[in-house]
């Protein structure tokens, strides 16, 4: 289901890298080899270059558990505590002003040391600063891996491993209730854990589980449908865990973390199903680095969670943290875990004038930045470092140049030259990348005005058999934010191979999250035999939206 970015050396780099040969304490430690071309991103190529310098928080001090690469440290940075070892969690803003980090902890001294964590309590906790220092102010509930997001109808929902709490308002009282799943016959890869979630702009959501395999679900409580065939994840043989989603006004962003390598790959979406992968680490250990230079150099970092402003722009990554191996981590000793905060460098607003899709024959590109609080781009840019075009392009340094510059109100008008935009038919966002006057590193994306951001999500479910109705049935179901239009239905049978049956039938609209049956006659000569797969494939707006294939069981026939 994904769109692949990675370049060949990409893919022959890392295809049979990847192995398993040691206990997973040990392997923990592996290092993954990058590939060559990842030294020529330039600064903001890469998500690990979002990550800034944190303000001093509190009192810098050694007076705390810890081995010495951790040490001295700020301790007001998230929330820690002698007595509790803390994991996971993310941020809500609330509108009392404070910010709610819902956090899970057990205690320190628990027999089984960090492996106490399969009854870990969620805790909420809250400060008047995003970053810390967090205070519990009560339990909810028993739990692991918490995430928490806010419906469109004001409901909150934290989810935890095999279950959730809502409430009707970020204090409680919490309901503790399970999810349920429909995986439409596809098989759920790697387990339903370590799930993440994003709304969509009519309130429905998507989400994400541990493997990598896309959910939808009317309103964030409803049943999650699977529509995903294979896991959207980039196509090495990684480990991987901790995926972290969010959408903000022009596209969706996924990372997850290869735990074997202790790398993390971030990607893009236009709508959450197809994804692409871009070059270089989302995070590795080494990025917390404070302002006066203090350095934590955290052994691990997992379960990355994103803080978001108005706009769904991501504003600060908080990870849980470990000084050691999990192993080492016992009871009543030096070690333990907490939950940080790492402030990030915030995407300026672009709108791409161009209405016309951007071609290599382009002579123009036109660009507006918009003016924020406490950013002016009429004074602030240094437009001769100014790059704009697809990621692909400006990631590496390339890109369109600048070729003029207007004002428009606060606004800035940034005419780039159309050599060298790099857009392709893939592409659904445009880039800037350059500095500020002062040196700075900044960024920006824009949507392209000529790309449907909010396309039908048709879907089906395995054909029946239905041999005393003499019918092949299919089900087919929009996931989309929109109705469908017409499309066409096609099914093959196969018998050993070869094609036994093929038909299709057009489809009238789908209103979001309904189906329709469609029914394919067939005669005598259908093959009755054990050996049967299928491929059904949905054509809308002259696209192929979806290729579901599979095999049949002797129940199915």
């Amino acid at each position: 289901m994904h769109q692949v970015n990675f370049t060949r050396l990409f893919l022959v780099f890392f295809v049979g890298v990847f192995f398993y040969s040691h206990s997973k304490s040990w392997a923990q430690i592996e290092e993954r080899a990058r590939p060559a071309e990842w030294k020529n991103l330039v600064p903001g190529g890469k998500f690990i270059d979002l990550f800034q310098p944190i303000a001093p928080i509190g009192q810098l001090t050694s007076e705390t558990w810890g081995t010495a690469t951790v040490k001295p440290r700020y301790v007001d940075n998230g929330i820690e505590e002698q007595e509790w070892s803390y994991w996971g969690g993310n941020i809500l803003e609330g509108e009392d002003g404070q910010f709610h980090l819902f956090v899970c902890r057990w205690r320190e001294d628990s027999p089984k040391g960090h492996h106490e964590w399969p009854n870990s309590i969620v805790v909420h906790a809250v400060s008047d600063n995003s970053m810390g220092p967090f205070k519990v102010l009560d339990e909810v509930g028993k739990g692991h891996n918490p995430e928490a997001y806010k419906t469109a109808d004001g409901k909150y929902v934290i989810y935890v491993i095999d279950g959730f709490y809502k409430s009707n308002t970020l204090n409680g009282p919490w309901e503790y209730g399970k999810f349920e799943f429909d995986q439409r016959d596809r098989p759920i890869i790697e387990g339903l854990s370590n799930l993440t979630f994003a709304r969509r702009e009519d309130g429905s959501y998507l989400m994400v589980c541990r493997g990598g395999g896309v959910w939808f679900s009317k309103d964030g409580l409803d049943t999650f449908n699977q529509v995903s065939n294979e896991r959207v994840y980039p196509p090495v043989d990684g480990r991987f865990e901790d995926p972290v989603i969010w959408k903000d006004n022009v596209q969706y962003h996924l990372i997850v973390n290869d735990w074997l390598g202790r790398i993390a790959f971030y990607q893009r979406s236009k709508d959450g199903v197809h994804w692409k992968t871009d070059p270089g680490e989302a995070y590795m250990p080494g990025i917390t680095v404070y302002e006066d230079g203090t350095k934590e150099d955290w052994f691990k970092y997992e379960r990355i969670k994103i803080l978001q402003d108005e706009l769904g722009r991501a504003v600060q990554a908080n990870f849980a943290v470990i000084d050691t191996l999990k192993n080492e981590d016992k009871p009543n000793d030096s070690h333990s875990s907490k939950n940080i905060g790492i402030p990030l460098k915030v995407g300026l607003q672009l709108d791409l004038l161009n209405k016309k899709q951007i071609t290599a024959s382009t002579k123009k590109v036109k660009v507006m930045v918009k003016a924020e609080p406490g950013f002016d781009p009429q004074k602030d840019l240094d437009l001769s470092t100014l790059r704009y075009g697809a990621p692909e392009e400006v990631n590496f340094g390339r890109g369109s140049k600048v070729l003029s510059s207007k004002a428009k109100g606060d606004d800035l008008k940034i005419t780039f030259e159309g050599d060298g935009n790099g857009f392709k038919k893939d592409n659904f966002a445009g880039k800037m990348l350059g500095k500020d006057r002062n040196g700075g590193m900044i960024y920006g994306y824009s949507r392209l005005p000529w790309v449907d951001y909010n396309e039908v999500t048709l879907s089906a479910r395995k054909p029946e058999i239905l041999k005393e109705k003499g019918v092949v049935r299919v089900n087919v179901e929009n996931f989309g934010q929109v109705n469908s239009k017409k499309a066409i239905v096609s099914v093959e049978i196969f018998e050993d191979g070869a094609t036994a049956f093929v038909s299709n039938k057009k489809i009238k609209g789908i209103k979001p999250f309904e189906g329709v049956t469609v029914d394919f006659p067939f005669d005598k000569s259908f093959p009755i035999g054990t050996k049967l797969s299928f491929k059904v494939s949905i054509q809308s707006s002259k696209n192929i939206s979806e290729i579901f294939d599979g095999s049949f069981s002797e129940s199915n026939l």
